[in-house]
């Protein structure tokens, strides 16, 4: 049986993913800056550009079968 990941789960692995750091970029980056401008507009830029990259990233390590267990 092989092992397959469906697009819409990658998507769904990243968002969830994404919340997850959107949320310690606020404090981390407020924490610094103590403005909501600078901060929104850092975590805007940073995590949409880190969603596709992530996405991209993880699509590649499907097609890598080094690590998987075929039962």
């Amino acid at each position: 049986m092989a092992f397959f990941e469906h697009n819409s789960r990658s998507i769904v692995k990243a968002l969830t993913f994404r919340c997850i750091i959107l949320i310690s970029d606020f404090v981390i980056i407020f924490t610094v800056t103590r403005r909501y401008d600078i901060t929104f507009g850092l975590m805007i830029l940073s995590n949409f550009s880190s969603t596709i990259l992530y996405f991209f990233h993880e699509r590649i390590w499907n097609k890598i079968h080094w690590g998987k267990k075929i039962n």
